[in-house]
């Protein structure tokens, strides 16, 4: 027991006097506001905030790590980043990976140029939309067993993948396209900036955001969602939310 003890007190002294922190590599794409994105150079978000405010809490240090949303999964696995904390969906990937519970609940909409007439998903028959690759949208647009929506993307002229938010928005504004399907909170966070554009009110999905970490990685999953429901307890996660201009009335943290 002694050798044990006196191994145990040189790895502390050790860890102490190098000042090395457990560091937190959260994976995230960086257009993809008000979850993650890039202002003035640096990376911010509501996602991204929550992080920073757990780390704290635990004495990490915050890693944010931009990848290719295509690449998530060989992120994750190769143990270049902890976890995908970034409007992730569960629904539809619940085996895939060691889960938080929810903690914002989300909706897919439409997103249309103000001025073109559509007014509805039913105005989207012989159009051209965009989704992006690997995303609640496109999973939700081309799921087979659902009539409804299979009907609608059916009547479209093409459902075109494409790689992020930003290039969809931009193709949108070009008129080389005529609707993007996305996620509810950042097409708000987008029409904030931008009055040419309007979000249809037929919704696509519903869905939940929680942060997934690689399959088995339990212990730092429950850490990580401890500090969360301490932090909304104290009222810090909607007071987040409202910097950001997410509705609180979505958190759904300890419900």
């Amino acid at each position: 027991t002694t050798k044990e003890t006196s191994a145990e007190s040189a790895v502390e002294t050790t860890a102490a006097e190098s000042g090395d922190k457990m560091t937190f590599t959260v994976g995230f794409d960086a257009s993809f506001p008000p979850y993650g994105y890039q202002e003035n150079g640096e990376y911010v978000g509501f996602d991204l905030d929550l992080a920073q405010e757990v780390c704290d809490r635990n004495g990490w240090e915050l890693v944010k790590t931009p990848i290719d949303w295509d690449a998530k999964d060989m992120e994750l696995n190769s143990g270049a980043i902890d976890c995908i904390w970034n409007g992730f969906t569960i629904n539809g990937r619940e085996e895939d990976y060691t889960w938080t519970k929810p903690y914002v609940d989300n909706t897919q909409v439409f997103v249309v140029k103000k001025d073109s007439g559509i007014t509805s998903a039913a105005d989207l028959a012989g159009k051209t939309v965009l989704v992006q690759a690997d995303s609640s949208a496109l999973a939700a647009l081309t799921d087979e067993e659902n009539e409804e929506t299979k009907a609608l993307k059916d009547s479209f002229a093409a459902l075109t993948e494409v790689p992020d938010y930003e290039t969809a928005l931009l193709e949108l504004e070009q008129g080389t396209a005529d609707a993007v399907a996305m996620d509810e909170g950042v097409a708000l966070a987008k029409q904030s900036k931008n009055d040419n554009i309007i979000i249809l009110d037929d919704e696509i999905s519903k869905e939940q955001y929680g942060i997934g970490f690689k399959l088995g990685n339990e212990d730092l999953r429950d850490q990580v969602w401890a500090t969360l429901l301490e932090m909304e307890k104290e009222g810090v996660v909607d007071e987040i939310a409202a910097k950001y201009g997410i509705n609180t009335d979505n958190i759904c943290i300890g419900e």
